[in-house]
């Protein structure tokens, strides 16, 4: 799953990008006239074929082809959310305009704003089907071996991240001029339903406070890494995969060694790991530190608890 933004810039338009002047809301499902025949205009001189009509070039006759059909009204807004999301996936969203995405859409800008009274908007109705998306990847059967089935979650988190770079980055480290209440409302439902997921799959009856605390602090650190890894990508996808999920099991465990009642949980847990997953993997790498020399006798010497102290003479 960010630190409070300077608040976000209105979402009226520039000055200079007008919307339209007439016709009908965009909720009542009939097109406007106006902002139709402001889309055909900034056809002219482009050779863009307008909303309507289109001129048959594959044959070379010139001839009038049949009209296309116009969207309806929901099919229009699902589109320019489409490609807003996807430039804002690709740049980070102070550097997308209305006309880019007019442009990436074949609309004009008084057609954008009549569906949205501004960037703002669009890209806040973007977040929302991104935190849709990226929440919907933490769902995961619950069949198999815990770290195997974080292991796939994980892979889809790291997937949606590296193709949601640049508008990822500026949203989680909230530097993006477009933040806001909304945006960090959008993320912070990410994070529960990440959270809730995890948890589901512990499928404990009662959380205590500290697991709970745990999976936050997990969630957090997945948040954070990605972003550095984004930075500079010097660690494989497959790597990096790997180790969030071990870094999961070893904050578990850890969590254990503070609650008796979870470590009771955690033997039904490792029993149903294979040696091949994550789990066994980094069981192994932590019993190759015992080869290390010298580190076994410390690590020993450690292990014992120190000597109570005895109470001063004449008490």
């Amino acid at each position: 799953m960010a630190s409070r933004t300077p608040s976000a810039p209105s979402s009226a338009p520039a000055r200079g990008d007008l919307p339209e002047r007439t016709g009908r809301s965009a909720r009542t499902g009939t097109p406007e006239p106006a902002v139709e025949a402001d889309e055909a205009r900034s056809a002219v001189g482009t050779g863009r074929p307008g909303p309507a009509v289109a001129t048959d070039k594959a044959a070379g006759t010139g001839r009038a082809a049949r009209p296309r059909r116009r969207l309806s009204v929901d099919e229009r807004r699902e589109q320019l959310i489409a490609v807003a999301l996807e430039l804002f996936s690709h740049r980070p969203p102070e550097e997308v305009s209305i006309d880019d995405i007019a442009a990436a859409a074949g609309a004009s800008r008084p057609l954008v704003y009549h569906y949205f009274p501004g960037k703002q908007a669009i890209y806040e109705e973007s977040l929302r089907r991104a935190g849709r998306e990226l929440s919907a990847r933490f769902e995961e059967p619950a069949d198999g071996p815990l770290s195997e089935r974080l292991y796939r979650v994980m892979g889809r988190y790291l997937d949606f991240v590296q193709s949601h770079g640049p508008g990822f980055a500026a949203l989680l480290r909230g530097g993006s001029v477009t933040a806001s209440t909304n945006t960090s409302a959008v993320i912070d439902e990410v994070r529960k339903a990440a959270h809730e997921q995890i948890l589901g799959h512990l499928a404990l009856p009662s959380p205590s406070p500290g697991l709970r605390l745990t999976v936050r602090a997990w969630i957090a650190n997945a948040e954070i890494t990605s972003l550095e890894w984004l930075a500079d990508r010097s660690v494989p996808l497959e790597e990096l995969q790997l180790h969030l999920v071990q870094e999961f099991v070893a904050a578990l465990t850890l969590t254990a060694a503070r609650e008796p009642a979870l470590a009771a949980e955690l033997a039904g847990f490792f029993a149903g790991e294979r040696p091949d997953g994550p789990t066994g993997k980094l069981v192994r790498d932590l019993a190759g530190l015992l080869a290390v020399p010298g580190l076994a006798d410390t690590l020993a010497v450690l292990a014992v608890p120190p000597a109570p102290e005895e109470p001063p003479e004449g008490l």
